[in-house]
């Protein structure tokens, strides 16, 4: 399965513990699905979720295959929602571990997370720009940067960054799942850095490469213009030790001078070669 079906999978068999909560949580799902969705049962993980907190709110009773009209206008009644509501009831999601349970339904009726192996991205996708507002204000009163914004005719809110998508998995209760994208995380992490000092390696030896084949074409030059042995001694001396060992970086270059010098006098004295070779 998908990474976003895995966590979706764990959210179905979270009940909350306490009836407010269970209310908040189906006033998540009802809100972007419809009451009238889940008028008869199946054995989609939803609805068998939706029938399961039903029962422990309101009793509907294990067996019951259909909701009667009676039954659906007490949910009605105890989510606080009229036939034209297009948010949650305030006094529904007032609590703290209301508003997890409402964001936890609003996920499973709507939500999807992307491959955290290819990038991150979560999204719940609401019918009304109202309900995309409150669920986003709501989410943000955990510390997290959720925003929302057009899409197709329905609004969609959204989390970019991998920190705060673990954060609202932990919000939801997704705790094998904010395991598993942690380790993602961080091994997403260390094959970056790993990446960037390869890279940086790359590009020093790079540049160390063409200066080395700079200073060799310019003393073959100078040999050919001038000679090397009109040279200043100190030139001469560099310019052989450079033609003889014409891989070994300017550090260990200095090595083979008589007295030695340091990388910046060995610098100091191919840059002159090169300017030499540059004037011809």
């Amino acid at each position: 399965m998908s990474f976003s079906k895995d966590v979706k999978e764990e959210l179905f068999s979270v009940i909350p513990k306490s009836r407010h909560c269970m209310v908040a949580e189906m006033s998540g799902i009802f809100l972007m699905e419809g009451i009238n969705a889940f008028q008869n049962y199946s054995d989609e993980p939803l609805n068998r979720k939706v029938f399961t907190l039903l029962n422990k709110t309101l009793n509907i009773g294990k067996d019951v295959t259909a909701l009667s009209t009676d039954v659906l206008l007490e949910t009605k009644k105890m989510l606080k929602l009229s036939d034209d509501s297009k948010i949650a009831n305030d006094l529904v999601i007032q609590q703290p571990c209301c508003k997890r349970s409402f964001i936890r339904g609003a996920f499973l009726a709507a939500g999807s997370i992307s491959d955290p192996n290819k990038g991150y991205h979560f999204e719940i996708v609401c019918n009304t720009e109202a309900m995309a507002s409150q669920l986003t204000k709501v989410m943000n009163t955990f510390d997290v940067e959720a925003k929302y914004v057009s899409r197709n005719g329905k609004y969609v809110v959204y989390l970019k960054e991998g920190a705060q998508i673990v954060e609202i998995l932990r919000v939801m209760e997704a705790a094998h799942s904010v395991m598993e994208l942690e380790n993602i995380r961080v091994v997403k992490e260390v094959r970056g850095t790993i990446n960037r000092k390869v890279n940086c390696e790359t590009a020093n030896i790079g540049k160390t490469v063409n200066a080395a084949v700079r200073q060799i074409e310019a003393i073959h030059l100078l040999d050919e213009k001038l000679g090397l042995d009109t040279l200043p001694p100190q030139l001469q001396e560099i310019a052989q030790v450079r033609l003889d060992n014409p891989d070994t970086p300017l550090g260990a270059l200095g090595q083979y001078l008589d007295p030695p010098i340091g990388k910046s006098g060995v610098n100091h004295r191919l840059k002159k070669l090169v300017q030499m070779a540059e004037q011809l």
